[in-house]
């Protein structure tokens, strides 16, 4: 009895002790009373020292992309080590004043000039010298422009997240199967909302309509764009004669209520199950690839992308899929993603993959697609947003297989 009291007392010493312990703090850093964290927890929550090379890396590279364009970085490769120094610094300091707005830009501009001034003596007309340190109010000064733009950030995060939920909710939640076929699809934004769209539409008479699209930009703007898009589509894909009308009203609707310099590119296929037919509409997207059992097709743009001119013509193709082959249709964040050498992944390297994919499921396809793509990455972020579908006929080898044509679509009166 003595031994199991002793032996009791022990685990009740050490319970009290633990909660003590969990008394004292919650895990993140607060105590019991609620205080606020410590700054140790603050500085290291969530840190992993291995990954801080490869993260700053990745931040400075996403600095240089997003305040110098295109024509600056080119100008700059063709320029000498110091003489590209001091542009890069220059252009980057001007690019950074001109998107900030004009109070914060202004008090931005006075917090580098004090840094730069330092120690200042001045004389008053009483004869008295005045000696002070200018960096240390410009440092208050440049704090106080990051605290703003911190808050403005940390106010719009919350709106972006709502978006992010209410376009997750837009995505289809499964991957239809039609007996004797095989579908699977990948979306991966580069940001936290994405401007790719990914849709499965069922159609009258069992066909199935299948969609990939890419609406210019980033952000908030071009999702709400791709949500427009994914709309319009569902609602006129039901009842719509052919593909080529479908194009111009889609590209119609789009350019009378889009924005200047917003359009989409798009792929979409309608699936006569039954029969392995696809009837399409590539309105200025890349290429998609036909994978036959001998050869490897691509099914070429009838027209520009939607929204960028009114009375655009588009045209409807039209497809036999037989038994082994496969249909791949993808974004162009998937071919143009770069690695660490700022080299592109490309549509070649795509194109010499697709033989490994003959015999698989789509949905392992699939897998090995991205897979490969991440390994070109190499932990690098991609830039841009990634999609990939694939539908796939399993089965035997296929026979004579005629060539995808295009019907020209009519002409208005």
């Amino acid at each position: 009895m003595e031994q199991e009291g002793a032996g009791t007392e022990q685990p009740a010493r050490r319970s009290r002790k633990a909660g003590r312990r969990a008394r004292k703090s919650n895990g993140n850093g607060r105590d019991a009373a609620g205080s606020s964290p410590r700054l140790r927890d603050v500085l290291f929550k969530d840190l992993r020292p291995t990954d801080l090379p490869s993260n700053f890396r990745q931040d400075l590279k996403r600095l240089y992309r997003f305040y110098l364009d295109e024509e600056r970085r080119t100008q700059l490769a063709a320029m000498g080590r110091v003489r590209r120094t001091f542009k890069l610094l220059g252009w980057l300091l001007k690019s950074l004043l001109a998107k900030l707005s004009p109070g914060r830009r202004l008090a931005l501009f006075a917090s580098l000039v004090m840094c730069f001034l330092g120690q200042v003596h001045l004389n008053l007309p009483d004869g008295d010298k005045l000696e002070t340190d200018l960096r240390f109010w410009g440092f208050l000064i440049l704090l106080l422009v990051l605290m703003l733009e911190l808050m403005e950030k940390v106010a719009a995060r919350d709106e972006i997240e709502i978006a992010r939920q209410v376009q997750l909710a837009l995505l289809p939640r499964t991957h239809p199967q039609p007996g004797g076929w095989s579908l699977w699809s990948f979306m991966q934004p580069a940001n936290d909302v994405g401007a790719d769209l990914v849709d499965y539409i069922e159609l009258p008479g069992g066909r199935l309509g299948v969609v990939l699209g890419d609406v210019a930009g980033k952000g908030l703007g071009a999702a709400l764009l791709t949500a427009k898009l994914q709309a319009t589509l569902r609602a006129l894909s039901l009842d719509c004669p052919s593909l080529s009308d479908l194009g111009a009203q889609l590209n119609s609707i789009l350019h009378r209520d889009g924005i200047d310099n917003r359009f989409a590119t798009m792929f979409y296929c309608e699936i006569d199950t039954a029969t392995g037919r696809l009837r399409f509409l590539n309105a200025g997207h890349n290429p998609p690839f036909v994978l036959r059992a001998s050869a490897i097709e691509t099914l070429e743009a009838s027209a520009i992308p939607l929204g960028m001119m009114a009375g655009t013509i588009y045209k409807e193709g039209d497809l036999l899929l037989q038994p082994g082959d496969a249909l791949v249709v993808y974004s162009d964040g998937l071919t143009e993603a770069r690695n660490a050498a700022d080299e592109e992944f490309g549509a070649e390297r795509l194109r010499a993959l697709l033989p490994r994919l003959r015999g698989l499921t789509a949905e392992h396809a699939v897998g090995l697609l991205i897979d490969q793509v991440t390994a070109f990455l190499g932990g690098e972020r991609p830039h841009d947003d990634l999609s990939l579908v694939v539908l796939a006929r399993p089965g035997g080898a296929a026979g004579p297989i005629p060539p995808p044509f295009v019907i020209p679509a009519a002409r208005p009166a």
